[in-house]
């Protein structure tokens, strides 16, 4: 089966790739490195000819809170619109576990805003809500201390490691 792996060069997506090949499927990258940008469409009618499943694991290059609503978006209604007339059959989405109940934070609107455009767009979906990875952990530590100082969110957390997370995706995708 024929699998697009949006942001399939990235920590998660080539994880998925090579698993998914490692079961026999066509598990292709799709990432602007590989030719493919969702922002713009560009390569995308190319990519998903043939796809049976599509799985968006792209992330937005910015975190301010306008670019990454836009990119969000703007990405999945390229995306979906791209899948509808491919003919994809399902449609899996990495998200983040807590987006309905953070909306102070403008990635967890926009991950919401993503969920809704999936939700709306007529495609079979699933959406995999992950908890932040473990690899992320010293780059969030890093950029809540200041000095001597560190500032923490009131929230509890619980990590995951990546190979868990593309694991889980890839068997909510094909089954394996």
């Amino acid at each position: 089966m024929k699998v697009v792996v949006i942001g399939g060069t990235g920590l998660i997506g080539s994880k998925l790739v090579a698993k998914l090949n490692e079961h026999g499927h066509e598990a292709v990258p799709a990432a602007p490195n590989t030719g493919v940008n969702t922002l713009t469409g560009e390569g995308l009618a190319e990519v998903l000819t043939g796809a049976s499943v599509v799985i968006d694991v792209s992330n937005s290059p910015s975190f301010a809170d306008d670019a990454v609503m836009e990119f969000f978006r703007t990405s999945t209604t390229n995306l979906l619109k791209a899948e509808a007339n491919a003919g994809v059959t399902h449609h899996v989405a990495l998200s983040v576990v807590g987006t309905e109940r953070l909306q102070e934070s403008g990635y967890f609107r926009a991950k919401q805003a993503q969920e809704s455009l999936i939700k709306d767009s007529g495609i079979p979906y699933s959406i995999v809500h992950a908890t932040q990875f473990f690899e992320f952990m010293k780059g969030i530590a890093e950029s809540a201390t200041d000095g001597d100082t560190v500032r923490l969110a009131p929230v509890k957390i619980r990590p995951i490691f990546s190979d868990d997370v593309a694991a889980a995706v890839g068997r909510t995708a094909v089954g394996t």
